[in-house]
């Protein structure tokens, strides 16, 4: 099954020049624990994740009604074609210990591809397993 048949494809983007709170607040209305951030139309810049705004913002006691999320997104992006198979997503997620996967067409962000999108198809091996496991497991223990 191809990438595109899984995928979400109603995205909500913000922009790198919106707050860290503005972000919590989409992610809280829309039930997620990622926006991604894009400009100039729906060309990809990063990722802001729940995790972003706790560890790197709200831990250090950044206001976050004034910080940007230009400067606590994840800019470092993995991303998959949407003419990609399932399987194939499933190998990124984990080897990149990714939980989601922006769909990316021709330099435009057309997609969200997530592990529970995956665990809904009959995939080889039971990949999305894999990736989940794959995931889950810390690069190094945290002590």
């Amino acid at each position: 099954m191809k990438v595109r048949d899984l995928m979400t494809k109603d995205v909500r983007t913000l922009k790198t020049n919106h707050t860290l709170r503005e972000a919590a607040e989409l992610m809280a209305s829309l039930n997620v624990g990622v926006i991604p951030i894009a400009e100039e139309g729906d060309k990809l810049r990063g990722i802001l994740t729940d995790r972003d705004i706790v560890v790197r913002a709200v831990a250090k006691g950044v206001d976050i009604t004034r910080a940007k999320i230009n400067d606590y997104m994840s800019p470092k992006l993995v991303s998959i074609n949407p003419q990609e198979t399932a399987a194939e997503a499933a190998k990124l997620m984990a080897e990149h210990q990714l939980r989601r996967l922006p769909v990316v067409e021709e330099g435009q962000m057309v997609g969200i591809l997530s592990i529970g999108d995956l665990s809904v198809v009959d995939i080889h091996e039971n990949e999305a397993g894999y990736a989940l496991g794959e995931i889950s497991t810390p690069s190094r223990p945290q002590l």
